[in-house]
């Protein structure tokens, strides 16, 4: 519980309060606050504020976090070929993901690994690099993603590619600063209101957020230099809310979430995707380069199976795009019968697993999110599943030669 009356205190005094002052004002054996008081929230920044920063941005795994991650959460003996070509390693160490991909699969015998992060090329494994890339579609003006794969020595030429992922990621990232000032920047007002009546928040809650916002905002500004850019992103925000679970009621955190994630929505669909690059321009450096190009739940973006793209494939499913599996394969079967020269489209599956969400405590970790395997995509072996593929002529060992194939 936060006691007034030490506040009182400090505020007296007119001084920096010490950590020591600080830790202090909550005693751990009680409660934490509630209800909110918003008039004992000082902007001030303090030594607990910056360790609590630097626990925030740290990619240093701790040996319980490490554990976490070099125990799957569920073991294939049986399954004999993997095929992962959608997932974020984000932080997590590649040597310590291949003791988890070993252990998930200990009788595998055939694999094609390839790591997507976000408009970042990296390889998994010395052969085969990938990256994840936003994107924009000027012919139904959406932002849509590619995933592009290539063989290691192709990368070595890939300055121009590199450079339109650095803007990528660079401009993607702004969105971490259009989310804080859409909470506490008045240019933003009407963006604040509509997430405040999405939400029915009060205006205790609103001060909350806004208080923590600035927080955040200031101490960013202050480490921008040697904060790793794996945290540059709106995500961010809500981790620092999590942050404070340990002083502040649980349930006033999730209603701070829930009024964060109104306003990301919002800035989500503002956000201007004419700065990032045309899809026909990722397409072409790719296909210079000799990369292979997978669409990723296509189910997102329909339009997009009309476009005709110069692509490889198309992933029919993934955890949270798994709805129209059966059609996708359908499309892709009928477009393979009518090829007029072009080559075969692939059907692929993608787990999409974020690692960095394994390494969260348990009450912030996103659920969904964190349930997902690298190479765990069970719509291979479901048997209705199985109908429309073994149509297609197709599975987890024929994709892996075609594709290897074509990047090789």
């Amino acid at each position: 519980m936060l006691h007034s009356n030490r506040v009182f205190e400090i505020q007296q005094n007119q001084k920096t309060p010490t950590l020591e002052v600080l830790e202090s004002l909550f005693d751990k054996s009680s409660s934490p606050v509630s209800p909110l008081n918003v008039e004992e929230l000082s902007d001030e920044l303090t030594e607990l504020d910056q360790r609590n920063y630097e626990e925030l941005v740290t990619i240093e795994l701790t040996s319980e976090q490490t554990a976490q991650i070099l125990e799957p959460a569920q073991i294939f003996p049986k399954q004999e070929t993997v095929t992962a070509l959608h997932w974020h390693p984000e932080f997590v160490p590649m040597e310590i993901i291949r003791k988890r991909i070993n252990a998930t699969f200990p009788n595998k015998k055939r694999e094609l690994i390839i790591p997507t992060q976000h408009n970042e090329i990296l390889s998994y494994d010395g052969e085969y690099s990938g990256v994840e890339v936003d994107c924009y579609a000027p012919q139904f003006q959406k932002k849509v993603q590619f995933l592009l794969h290539f063989e290691n020595s192709k990368v070595e030429k890939a300055d121009v590619l590199k450079s339109m992922c650095k803007h990528t990621r660079n401009y993607r990232s702004s969105q971490l600063f259009e989310l804080m000032d859409s909470i506490i920047a008045p240019r933003f007002e009407n963006r604040l209101q509509a997430a405040i009546t999405a939400t029915a928040a009060d205006d205790d809650l609103v001060q909350f957020v806004q208080w923590g916002t600035r927080k955040l905002n200031k101490l960013f500004h202050e480490n921008e230099s040697v904060t790793p850019v794996e945290h540059i992103k709106n995500k961010l925000l809500a981790n620092y809310f999590d942050l404070m679970r340990k002083n502040f009621d649980g349930r006033l955190i999730n209603r701070a979430q829930s009024f964060i994630r109104a306003v990301k929505k919002i800035v989500k669909r503002e956000f201007s995707p004419e700065y990032f690059f045309r899809a026909e321009e990722f397409i072409e450096e790719t296909r210079s380069l000799g990369g292979g190009i997978i669409i990723p739940h296509p189910e997102q973006f329909w339009p997009i199976l009309l476009a005709e793209y110069d692509v490889d494939g198309y992933e029919v499913w993934n955890p949270q795009s798994r709805q129209y599996t059966d059609f996708l394969i359908t499309v892709v079967t009928n477009q393979n019968k009518a090829l007029n020269g072009r080559r075969k489209l692939l059907i692929t599956m993608g787990d999409d697993c974020h690692m960095g969400e394994k390494v969260r405590a348990p009450d912030a970790q996103n659920k969904e999110k964190a349930g997902r395997q690298i190479g765990v995509q069970l719509a291979w072996d479901d048997l209705h599943i199985r109908k429309s593929l073994n149509l297609a002529n197709t599975d987890r060992a024929k994709l892996i030669d075609e594709y290897k194939e074509r990047l090789n």
